[in-house]
Formats: C-alpha cells, structure tokens, sequence
C-alpha cells in the first residue's frame, strides 16, 4: 500500500511519519547494500572494504596521518592504526614519523598499494556504474550537495 506523504512525514517525531519518507532509512539501506556488494568484490582480489577506504583515501591525498586517515575512512584511530600496520606488513603502505611532530605516524602508498588499488577499482567499477545507472551527473552532484549539507548541520551538533 503506497502512502502520500506529508509535510512531516519524514520526522520520526510525528504522527504521520513513514520509514519510506525518512532519508535516513534510504541511507542505512544503501550503505548496507553497498557494503554487501563492495564486499563480495573486494574479496576476489584479496581485500576488504577499510583496506579500500585507506589506500582511496592515500590515492587522492597523498602522505596522511593516521587520525586524518581514520577521519576520511570513518572508522575509529584504534581500527585504522591496526589495519595501515597490517597493510605495511603486506607491502601496500610505509609508515614513517611527521618531521614536524614526532608523536604523528604518517602512512604513503607503496608502488604495490597503487597496484592493488588498481585492482580494487576493477572489481568494483561495475557496482559503481549500476549505482549510477540513470543518474546524469547533475543529480548526482546535487544529491552529493544535500547529503553534504545534512552532514554539515549534524556535525556540529554538539
């Protein structure tokens, strides 16, 4: 039964609110669904989805901390430290001290981290192109711009 929506349907505070309206609900079953897929790929090559997180996020930005790594790849400093030593030990990353701060532990790729993440991106560019499939990049901007903004009044709400 499909049910019209209303000013506060979208508010799970309210009286006419459905899971259907709640942009929340779209996300956590996105992110869930895109886990699954992202997942079952990345295996195929030796790999998981903090391994493709980490080694993205040193592609497009270079030598990083470890709390800037585990910013930009949402998860806990604790996880990402454990999973770059296990990326180092594998040849992917080299870790070295920030000749600024010596208490700063800074992670690059290593020539076969930009392999492997070569590799990630051909197993996964097929979940990325059916992601996508019907959005021009217009809306896909705009849909980045919203989620954006949400993000934005959330992060701060504290």
């Amino acid at each position: 039964m499909r049910r019209s929506h209303t000013q506060n349907s979208h508010n799970p505070v309210s009286e006419d609110f459905h899971k259907e309206q709640f942009p929340f609900y779209w996300i956590a079953r996105l992110n869930n669904i895109y886990h699954h897929h992202m997942e079952s790929e990345l295996r195929k090559v030796g790999a998981d989805l903090p391994t493709w997180r980490i080694l993205s996020v040193l592609h497009e930005d270079g030598k990083r901390s470890m709390s800037d790594i585990a910013l930009h790849a949402v998860a806990k400093l604790p996880t990402i430290t454990k999973i770059v030593y296990r990326l180092e030990e594998r040849g992917l990353v080299r870790t070295s001290t920030s000749p600024l701060d010596a208490r700063v532990t800074e992670v690059a790729l290593t020539p076969a981290g930009e392999q492997m993440l070569a590799a990630m991106r051909k197993a996964t560019e097929s979940i990325f192109l059916k992601s996508y499939s019907g959005l021009s990049p217009v809306k896909i901007e705009r849909l980045n711009r919203m989620l954006m903004q949400v993000f934005g009044n959330l992060e701060h709400y504290y």
